[in-house]
């Protein structure tokens, strides 16, 4: 086949996003995006990053002149792989991309589409364990107790570094909070997760009471602003009076965080450390797990490990003979 094993070829194909003509490869690859959305109940996000992928894979195989499922092979994949690697992608997006074509591969060999699947034996490079940022308890009440302005933004801003510590919620499912979501007399708010998974997660002490403080006249007034007949049921409000979006919490984050000396505080970090501090001390990593969302008891030992890791430097400074 025409171009088939050239580096240059290759090289192309891993550094832009070339046009995919239509082709039986193509339309097996719209099948699998609508099975993800549909069917995994994936987020927009992942979604849209698996079409990225997919779209640079089928236009390096274009370039190889195969367009049919069953003429690809491992070689194929490979060499794919290698190409983006040689076009300086990060490990993390090549380790996404090779999922992507992974999972390609496995529904078309499900759905009858080929019977082969190339990527079959082929194993997703071991990822380096990296521990979470943190922030340390002591860090975490310098950046809560500070003084917050007497304004409704700034009783909001409060609420949302409160909850986002308090408790242990994403970015994404705190921005997506509705008021029908709180259930306040009985501590927990609902929250819908990765998939659109619901699950109840408790609200107590400090989070409660800057959450019903905020609930009790700031929101109202934010909401005042909203240039829309109806009134969004969103618990989190810009200064227009609509839904917060991910890119101001982040930026709350980072103000709030630079007050009181942390650098680059991140949504995530604050999930992260209450995590860590809730282990630290003393709560069972199952109940952690169901707090937290995650699918895998394996997700949630990761903060295991730093409990250790932060035992370790412990030992190290305390003991005499260390």
């Amino acid at each position: 086949m025409a171009g088939r094993g050239g580096p240059a070829a290759a090289g192309r194909a891993a550094r832009q996003e070339a046009a995919v003509p239509p082709s039986p490869l193509a339309d097996a690859a719209e099948e699998y995006l609508v099975f993800l959305s549909v069917e995994r109940n994936l987020s927009p996000n992942t979604v849209a990053s698996y079409r990225r992928d997919l779209r640079a894979y089928l236009a390096f195989l274009a370039e190889r002149g195969t367009d049919r499922p069953e003429a690809v092979t491992r070689r194929d994949i490979e060499d794919f792989t290698a190409a983006r690697r040689t076009a300086g992608y990060a490990d993390a997006s090549i380790e996404r991309a090779l999922s992507a074509v992974k999972g390609f591969h496995a529904f078309m060999a499900r759905e009858g589409v080929t019977e082969a699947n190339p990527a079959s034996v082929m194993r997703l490079p071991r990822k380096e364990e990296r521990l979470p940022d943190l922030i340390s308890i002591d860090a975490a009440a310098a950046l809560l107790d500070q003084p917050f302005p007497s304004t409704a933004a700034g009783a909001r801003d409060r609420a949302v570094l409160e909850m986002l510590y308090g408790c242990g919620i994403r970015v994404s499912e705190l921005t997506g909070l509705d008021l029908r979501d709180l259930y306040l007399d009985d501590e927990f708010i609902r929250v819908f997760g990765k998939g659109s998974k619901e699950r109840l997660v408790p609200i107590m002490g400090s989070a409660r009471r800057t959450l019903a403080a905020y609930l009790d006249g700031p929101r109202a007034e934010l909401a005042a602003h909203s240039r829309s007949a109806s009134r969004t049921s969103a618990v989190f409000l810009n200064k227009n009076g609509g839904r917060i979006s991910r890119q101001s919490v982040h930026a709350i984050c980072e103000r709030y965080g630079r007050m009181v000396g942390i650098e680059g505080l991140h949504p995530h970090t604050l999930r992260h450390s209450f995590a860590t501090h809730m282990l630290a001390g003393g709560a069972d990593l199952r109940v952690l797990q169901e707090i937290l969302g995650h699918a895998s008891i394996s997700t949630t030992q990761i903060y295991t490990h730093l409990d250790r890791t932060q035992l370790q430097e412990v030992y190290l400074a305390a003991h005499p003979r260390a």
